[in-house]
């Protein structure tokens, strides 16, 4: 959202702020107050001032929803979030201690309400984590003020009686268009498609001949019939417990980041180590037993461990992200923070039955799955990069709680190892990568070698 304006009125003077930091006043039988939100307003300037140290992406969180200062409705909240700004662009720590010194410098500190009122700011959000909702809400307030204050200018114009109808015609354009203009996605219109074509055709070129190809999963044969990872889509894994989902995302994981990709593996089930583990076995071919039990390792497996920290680890752009608790919000604060520093190709979340959202009571489970499948969906987009999410399936084969993980998915693979009910099956070792859905190509089984006992899949060609 952007030009948004406030309304002229005596309860926005910056005159009057001495009398109260809020500029409240009652309305008058005839008058209305203008869409606000004191306690939002509030909670978005205590955000901004408690997200230090751990809570410090919270900051830019809330920043980034394109909040200024002229949005806020009472002078005084758009005073101390210009002192915020200023502070946070100088480098300077952005706490109530230093607001009030430079509101102080700035001879504002009395006029806000005092030090007091800054950490009233501090008491009125729950949690920084949040501030990024306020400020979403004081945004929308803003956009309500701005629309009223646009269309008071027409309604003036038209009983002033000034002008013909074509004078009408053009302020009312000229307000309106302004208006919608500030609506969030709606700066512009989108582009037609003869503006598409150039763009089309060249990457249909790359594409044709082989130079367009998303980021690989690690596997030839699953290349092949996927045309790999996509920024923008979802690739789902899903599969029945043991079956080694989590083993064929990290595989793709470290493949992508093994070729500069930035990725993070958010992890709900697995602990850090049992990861690193995993990658260790992966590229060192270190059987998983010598990994985790005591003694198991040989001298050569220690030889092998500390080439991989010097070859692989020490530059593989890949981050684990094990968070606290397992809510959607905190895996799109995380992923975000990666945005901001250096960037984000793919994201792995392991598993989305895990993942939580806030629900309230007339929510079913099934629809809170469907949820964190959408903001993973959406979370692609926004970020533009590709989402691998593990699903769990019944023990039926068929997908838990929710069938918009599959709408969502652009690609569906489910891993079925034929060995699982049949240990002496003539395909022991052997997985099918059973691709259900596949927007980028057909529908297909691609069979791989289950090498477990090192962590990985390998085309079979390999074996």
């Amino acid at each position: 959202m952007s030009n948004t304006r406030s309304i002229p009125s005596q309860s926005h003077d910056a005159s009057i702020v001495d009398a109260s930091p809020w500029g409240d006043a009652e309305p008058s039988d005839f008058t209305r107050k203008p869409p606000q939100s004191r306690e939002a307003e509030q909670a978005v300037l205590g955000a901004l001032m408690s997200s230090s140290g751990a809570s410090r992406r919270y900051f830019s969180e809330t920043i980034e929803t394109g909040i200024t200062a002229s949005e806020y409705y009472r002078p005084a909240h758009e005073t101390i979030h210009r002192a915020i700004c200023e502070l946070h662009e100088a480098g300077e720590p952005v706490d109530p201690l230093s607001v009030a010194e430079r509101l102080t410098q700035q001879g504002e500190l009395t006029r806000i309400g005092g030090a007091s009122y800054l950490h009233g700011c501090i008491e009125a959000v729950p949690t920084p984590a949040h501030g990024s909702y306020y400020a979403e809400i004081v945004r929308a307030k803003a956009y309500r003020r701005a629309a009223i204050e646009s269309a008071e200018r027409v309604l003036q114009y038209a009983y002033s009686e000034e002008g013909d109808e074509a004078d009408v015609r053009s302020i009312v354009e000229q307000e309106f268009t302004a208006i919608a203009a500030g609506m969030p996605g709606l700066n512009s219109a989108p582009p037609v498609v003869g503006d598409l074509y150039l763009d089309f055709v060249e990457e249909l070129e790359e594409i044709q001949s082989g130079r367009r190809m998303g980021l690989s999963y690690g596997m030839a044969d699953l290349d092949q019939v996927t045309a790999g990872m996509k920024p923008g889509n979802v690739t789902v894994i899903a599969a029945q417990s043991g079956v080694g989902k989590s083993t064929l995302a990290l595989n793709a994981a470290v493949a992508a980041a093994k070729t500069g990709a930035k990725v993070m593996f958010s992890s709900l089930e697995m602990s850090s180590t049992e990861l690193m583990q995993k990658i260790a076995a992966a590229e060192g071919k270190i059987p998983m037993h010598h990994l985790t039990r005591e003694g198991g390792l040989t001298a050569e497996g220690w030889q092998t461990i500390e080439r991989l920290g010097r070859e692989l680890f020490k530059t593989l752009p890949l981050r684990v992200y094990r968070p606290d608790g397992a809510a959607l919000r905190d895996i799109e604060s995380a992923s975000r923070a990666c945005v901001r520093d250096g960037g984000l190709d793919v994201l792995v979340v392991d598993y989305v039955q895990l993942v939580e959202v806030e629900q309230n009571r007339n929510v079913n489970r099934e629809q809170a799955v469907a949820a964190v499948s959408r903001g993973l969906k959406n979370l692609s987009v926004q970020l533009d990069c590709h989402v691998i999410a593990l699903s769990q399936l019944n023990d039926d084969g068929m997908m838990r709680e929710s069938r918009a993980i599959k709408n969502d998915a652009s690609v569906l693979i489910k891993v079925e190892r034929p060995d699982m009910d049949e240990p002496e099956s003539p395909r022991a070792g052997e997985v099918d990568l059973v691709i259900e859905k596949n927007r980028f190509g057909p529908t297909a089984t691609v069979t791989a070698a289950a090498q477990l006992h090192y962590s990985r899949f390998v085309d079979m060609a390999q074996t």
